[in-house]
C-alpha cells in the first residue's frame, strides 16, 4: 500500500473509533440515569480497574500496557463527565506532583481543586467541597509522608484507590548554576536529591516550602534562587532547567491515595489499609499481627506514628493483601480489634500496578 492508502485506512479506523465512542457515551448516559435513581457513586474505582485489567489481558496489539491504560483513563474520564462533574482536591498549587497524580488517575475531564495543605485536602472531602482528594502517602526513597498519616488518625475519609507517579526532579532557576545561593522545595524532594545538592551546591541554603510549585513560584521572582520541582512547574513559571533529573536514585516513585467518603467494593485483587493502637503490655504488637499470620495474609507495609495525645503511645499503619469484605481478612480484623485498644479500617482499594 502507498502512504496515501495507509493514511486513508487509518482515517477509516478513526471514523469507526469515533462511532464506537459515541455508542459507548450513549450507554454511559443510560448508566448515569440508573445511578441517579439508585444513589450509586458515579466514580467506581473497582469497576474502572477491572475494565483496565481486562483490556490489558486481552490486548494482542503492540500497544504497551502503560499506553493502553493512559488512553482509557481519558476515555473513562470523559465518559464519567457525562454522568457528573467530579471535583477532586489535591495539594496545590498547579503543577505539584499531587496535581500530576490527580490528573494521571482521574483524567482531564474533572474539576481539579487545589488546596494549601494536606489537611485541607482531607477537609475538602470531609465537608463535601470535593467528591475525592488525592494525598501523597509514601515515596520509594524517602518513605512515608507523615502529614498524611497523622491526618488519618482524625479523619473519617476512606481510601478508595491508589496512584503511583514516577518522580523526576529538576533544578529550576534563572541561573546560571554557579550563582545559585538558595534552593526552595518541599521536604521530600530535598531528601530525594540530598547527594546531588551536597556535591554541586554544598553552600546553598535549602529552604523548605509547602509544595514544589510554591518553590518554583518563589525561585522565579528571586535572584540567585532555584527550585527542586517538576518540568511542568518550570513551564508554568517560565523557569529554565539548570540541571535535569537530579534525584539520587533511579526509579523514584511516589504513591498517592485517593480518599472519598464511601468505601470501594472489591475488585478481585485489592489491598486494605488499617490503623490500630496496641494495649500497653508486653508482646502487644506481636499479638496484633498474629491473626494475619495465622490466616496467611501478607502485610506489605507497616509504619508507626506517635499518637500526639499521650507520651510513648503509638498508632500503627498497616497495608494488607485483600479486601476488608473478604471472609478471611474480615475475620482477622475482628481478631485484631479484640487485642487492640483502637482499630480503624482506612479503606480497601484496587491493587494497581506501580508503573
Amino acid at each position: 500500500m502507498t502512504l496515501e492508502q495507509l493514511r486513508a485506512a487509518i482515517d477509516g479506523v478513526d471514523d469507526r473509533i469515533i462511532g464506537l465512542l459515541g455508542e459507548r457515551a450513549s450507554l454511559v448516559e443510560e448508566v448515569g440515569r440508573v445511578k441517579e435513581k439508585s444513589g450509586d457513586s458515579y466514580y467506581a474505582p473497582e469497576r474502572e480497574e477491572n475494565l483496565l485489567r481486562r483490556l490489558v489481558a486481552t490486548n494482542t496489539s503492540r500497544l504497551p500496557e502503560a499506553g493502553l491504560r493512559a488512553i482509557y483513563r481519558e476515555i473513562l474520564s470523559s465518559m464519567r463527565a457525562l454522568e457528573q462533574t467530579i471535583k477532586v482536591a489535591y495539594l496545590g498549587p498547579r503543577t505539584t506532583f499531587s496535581h500530576q497524580a490527580a490528573a494521571r488517575h482521574f483524567g482531564s475531564a474533572v474539576e481539579l481543586c487545589p488546596e494549601r495543605t494536606i489537611g485541607e485536602v482531607f477537609e475538602a472531602v470531609e465537608r463535601g467541597r470535593a467528591h475525592y482528594g488525592v494525598v501523597p502517602i509514601e515515596n520509594s526513597q524517602e518513605g512515608s509522608v507523615n502529614a498524611t498519616l497523622d491526618r488519618f488518625i482524625e479523619s473519617d475519609a476512606r481510601i478508595c484507590a491508589q496512584v503511583f507517579l514516577p518522580v523526576e526532579l529538576n533544578l529550576l532557576g534563572n541561573g546560571p548554576l554557579a550563582k545559585v545561593r538558595k534552593v526552595y522545595s518541599h521536604p521530600q524532594p530535598f531528601g530525594q536529591c540530598r547527594r546531588w545538592l551536597a556535591e554541586y551546591l554544598p553552600a546553598a541554603e535549602c529552604v523548605e516550602v509547602s509544595s514544589t510549585a510554591r518553590a518554583a513560584e518563589l525561585a522565579a521572582t528571586e535572584e540567585g534562587a532555584a527550585a527542586l520541582a517538576s518540568g511542568m512547574a518550570g513551564e508554568e513559571f517560565n523557569l529554565p532547567v539548570l540541571a535535569p533529573s537530579i534525584q539520587d536514585a533511579s526509579g523514584n516513585v511516589t504513591r498517592f491515595f485517593v480518599i472519598g467518603r464511601k468505601p470501594a467494593p472489591p475488585s478481585g485483587c485489592d489491598k486494605t489499609s488499617v490503623m490500630f493502637a496496641v494495649k500497653d503490655q508486653p508482646g502487644a504488637l506481636a499479638k496484633a499481627l498474629a491473626p494475619f499470620e495465622k490466616a496467611g495474609i501478607s502485610l506489605t507495609r507497616i509504619e508507626s506514628r506517635p499518637s500526639k495525645r499521650q507520651a510513648w503511645e503509638y498508632y500503627f499503619f498497616v497495608d494488607l493483601a485483600g479486601h476488608a469484605g473478604g471472609a478471611e481478612l474480615a475475620a482477622a480484623l475482628v481478631e485484631l480489634s479484640r487485642v487492640c485498644a483502637f482499630t480503624r479500617i482506612l479503606g480497601s482499594y484496587p491493587d494497581t500496578p506501580a508503573s
